[in-house]
């Protein structure tokens, strides 16, 4: 189970054991038209230590209606999900359709950077793992590691903006790469925002060094204090998009109109679990 919020002055010491040594044959499920895995924040660590072990590089996306509905419009967004090795799932209403049409999905499957954010940190200062964060405005990061360092102060942390041109092949984005390598990090945070994190990810996955690759949407602007998370609460409740509609009304659309575009998926699962039912 996810360990609750501590207060500063009281960081975990213990390390966290890994939840499975094996991917579950059930782990993984097709839903809405995109593949994503059911997996508890403990899971996700194990997976990321043992690839950071090895040396191998990976990638972490995740899922919620929007990703989906994108997935069916842009193509450099199919391919990164096609690229991902794992894909936590991002939406407390996506896994409760995913249990309605037959899959072992839980609440507890909900799994984000604010879910798993404290353990991480502590994580990465205990086995000195090397963090680098590309995203936000110029001086937010710094202002995140700054305010990250107040809790975890022997964390290996290195960022860069967002706000560069990202093309590929231009200058900007070619020493944005050489940064990230020359640091040499063991996990790559990436929060520039769904769909423009997951196209740069995709567009220089064989160009960026071995290391794990997350994408973290607007992880450094909450950690800077930039923008305030919904309350927590709201997130095992799935209304956390009520918060966020009331802070941005430009996202009505998303919210409102996106979701509509997902009916024929979901007609399509629910054929397929009345088959597997009969």
């Amino acid at each position: 189970m996810l360990a609750q919020q501590r207060p500063i002055s009281e960081p975990t010491t213990t390390e966290r054991r890994p939840y499975r040594l094996a991917r579950r044959p059930e782990e993984r499920v097709r839903v809405l038209g995109g593949l994503m895995d059911l997996v508890k924040p403990e899971e996700v660590f194990h997976f990321t230590d043992a690839r950071i072990k090895a040396r191998q590089k990976a990638i972490v996306g995740n899922h919620n209606l929007h990703s989906l509905y994108l997935m069916r419009h842009d193509p450099d967004i199919r391919a990164f999900y096609d690229l991902c090795d794992l894909i936590e799932v991002d939406s407390v209403p996506l896994i409760a359709w995913a249990r309605l049409i037959g899959r072992s999905s839980r609440r507890f499957h909900r799994c984000t950077y604010l879910d798993w954010r404290d353990d991480f940190w502590d994580w990465a200062q205990r086995d000195g793992l090397r963090v680098f964060f590309v995203g936000g405005e110029p001086g937010v990061a710094d202002r995140a590691i700054e305010r990250l360092h107040a809790r975890w102060p022997k964390a290996q942390i290195a960022a860069h903006h967002g706000y560069f041109d990202a093309r590929r092949g231009s200058e900007e984005n070619q020493a944005v790469v050489d940064r990230v390598a020359a640091f040499a990090p063991d996990i790559l945070l990436v929060g520039m925002g769904m769909p423009r994190q997951e196209a740069w990810v995709y567009r220089n996955f064989e160009a960026l060094p071995a290391c794990v690759m997350f994408t973290v949407g607007g992880a450094f602007d909450y950690e800077a204090g930039a923008q305030t998370p919904a309350p927590r609460w709201m997130g095992p409740l799935g209304i956390e998009w009520v918060f966020r509609l009331f802070t941005n009304p430009r996202l009505i659309g998303r919210y409102t109109l996106e979701p509509w575009r997902l009916i024929g998926p979901a007609f399509a699962d629910l054929a397929l679990a009345l088959r597997r039912a009969s």
